[in-house]
């Protein structure tokens, strides 16, 4: 997980860049996406400066979302895998991407007792 901050507005705002991150990344990252990314605008009506996008990429292996809010210039990213894959390259092809001034990174180790093959069991 990376909570990113100081990222250009013009950046967080645009479908297309959006889009494309979500398209490109599980392929850097060694995982098969199974349909392309679904990327959309959302408008807060509570707390107007909390819109942003939202994007989902399905990937055989999970899914990777980020959530953007060009006003705070903050983003999230959430890449949910089963399966082990390069921590620092995901971190700088995202920083780097999204021209990152400053970030937080979380790592969660989940399902340690998930049987990996069903002739394990």
């Amino acid at each position: 997980m990376l909570d990113c901050y100081g990222s250009p507005k013009s950046i967080l705002a645009d479908v297309s860049f959006l889009y494309e991150v979500l398209d490109e990344l599980p392929g850097i990252i060694g995982m098969r996406k199974i349909m392309p990314p679904y990327v959309f605008r959302y408008d807060s009506k509570d707390i107007p400066e909390d819109w942003g996008l939202s994007g989902i990429v399905l990937i055989a292996e999970s899914h990777i979302a980020i959530h953007t809010y060009p006003e705070k210039e903050y983003f999230t990213v959430d890449i949910f895998s089963c399966k082990e894959f390069d921590l620092e390259l995901a971190k700088k092809y995202l920083t780097e991407k999204f021209k990152v001034k400053r970030y937080e990174f979380h790592h969660i180790d989940r399902g340690l007792e998930f049987p990996r093959s069903v002739s394990k069991v």
